[in-house]
């Protein structure tokens, strides 16, 4: 006989199938959550402890890199050169999202001789994807500069897809953009700068701008190893940087991430009114980048960075994605470039990457050397709990020697070019008897040279072996 379906169990089966499905839908939503609240809390960002550093993945992290270019992601065996930079000590790398050169490819997708700023390059994205994802996996911070400044200026411009002659999206009549601009970005003459609110308020190109820059979120809010910079050596007007840097973290809000920005100045010395649109603005900026305090040299590189240290208000990290000097390049020697990295690092700030050549020593071998010298003396310390303090030391000249320390516990006292100098250690505790360990580092060589003991003194006298590059770690057991 045939059996008849019961009407009320059909419909109780139905009710548990739904609520079934509503409740692995509340797990899955559950766990997402779970998800996001985990990967934010393991996102870079300030330092709970100390926040002139940052932490990563729960835990502090010094920013130390070098590469051969600024938008890395365009280069040929890119994953090898990053494997390069991780063998030596290396964490941090600068990305410019350009396209300067003839082997990059540009964001849009190129439809006969215009471009559609409607559609993306496939190749562009694909190499941007796989150096956000090496990167990531090799634990190395990423500082993207959002507007890479000099693709709209000159030559570069002439051929940017946003110039409105190259796409067929928007005319030169329509949004009052030039189609030449012959003048250095420090003129700030090209009104694709100007489309914010505060300014021309230009909606035609301001649509573009945000999709692009949606794009790159979409490609970068999934991971947390990102640091975002507005633009790089910018002269244009402070709405332009406060816009995207606003507009970057509210849609990271809305994804459930959150962001560190900062804005990169143009002008070499950073008390310039241009650098206080960072220094005095926590509320758009939570960091700030002073890489063109690196033109500077000698004594004057280190008080300009220490009085600008000094002053921040509130405490923010402070980074240099730009070390420059190189003998091949114009903005100082190689010996130049050496000093600022280990001036920077030992002056307490977060970060220092040599510059791409010719101006910067990139991840060439001298670079490499002081890459893995630097790592070698601050995993021996507690680099968190130091402070620059250049009056522990005395019959000192100028630019002779730089000591970074927790007095009383350690210190490491770096020397550009060999010399001698008095260290006053008298916050050490005598109340125990105690041991003082010296170690010198040949930076050149990443070295350690044969640890002394000596009993404790109020002052000890550092003399390096050689006129060379040299540090010292001072410590008290």
């Amino acid at each position: 006989m045939r059996m008849l379906c019961n009407p009320y169990i059909t419909i109780c089966k139905i009710i548990l199938v739904l609520l079934l499905f509503t409740s692995l839908s509340s797990i899955a939503e559950d766990n997402n959550v779970k998800k996001d609240i985990e990967m934010d809390k393991n996102r870079i960002q300030i330092y709970k402890e100390n926040p002139r550093y940052w932490q990563y993945k729960g835990e502090p992290v010094l920013l130390i890199g070098g590469s051969v270019d600024d938008n890395l992601f365009q280069i040929p065996n890119l994953k090898e050169h990053l494997e390069l930079l991780k063998s030596v000590g290396g964490n941090y790398v600068r990305s410019t999202m350009g396209w300067t050169e003839a082997v990059d490819v540009p964001p849009f997708k190129k439809v006969g001789d215009l471009y559609d700023l409607n559609q993306w390059s496939d190749e562009f994205w694909t190499r941007f994807r796989n150096f956000i994802r090496w990167t990531y996996e090799m634990d190395i911070i990423v500082q993207i500069e959002v507007w890479a400044t000099f693709n709209y200026y000159r030559d570069y411009w002439d051929v940017n897809p946003f110039n409105p002659k190259n796409n067929s999206n928007y005319t030169a009549e329509e949004t009052a953009l030039p189609t030449v601009v012959k003048s250095h970005p420090s003129a700030a003459e090209n009104n694709f700068f100007r489309s914010v609110p505060k300014k021309r308020n230009q909606e035609i190109v301001l649509k573009y701008q945000r999709k692009y820059v949606d794009k790159l979120l979409s490609e970068t809010l999934p991971y947390g190893h990102i640091l975002y910079c507005m633009d790089n050596e910018t002269a244009v007007t402070p709405a332009w940087g406060e816009y995207w840097s606003t507009y970057i973290k509210k849609r990271a809000a809305e994804a459930g991430r959150g962001v560190e920005t900062t804005e990169s100045w143009n002008p070499w010395e950073i008390d310039h009114e241009q650098h206080e649109n960072t220094k005095d603005h926590p509320e758009t900026y939570s960091f700030c980048d002073i890489s063109q305090n690196n033109m500077q040299k000698r004594q004057t590189h280190w008080d300009n960075a220490q009085k600008y240290r000094a002053e921040l208000s509130p405490i923010r990290p402070i980074n240099n994605v730009k070390i420059y000097g190189a003998d091949t390049g114009k903005y100082g020697t190689t010996q130049n470039g050496l000093e600022r990295f280990w001036r920077n690092i030992f002056g307490g700030l977060a970060s220092a990457r040599f510059h791409r050549p010719p101006n910067g020593l990139g991840l060439g071998k001298t670079a490499q050397a002081s890459l893995k010298s630097m790592r070698t003396i601050t995993d021996e310390m507690d680099v968190f709990k130091c402070e620059p303090n250049n009056d522990l030391l005395s019959n000192r000249e100028d630019n002779e020697a730089y000591v970074f320390a927790n007095p009383g516990e350690e210190y490491a006292v770096y020397f550009p070019k060999g010399g001698s100098v008095d260290l006053d250690l008298r916050a050490v505790d005598k109340t125990d008897a105690k041991t003082v360990t010296i170690r010198w580092l040949n930076i050149r060589h990443s070295r350690w040279t044969k640890k002394k003991e000596m009993t404790l003194t109020d002052s000890l006298t550092l003399t390096a072996p050689t006129e060379a590059h040299w540090a010292v770690l001072v410590q008290v057991r």
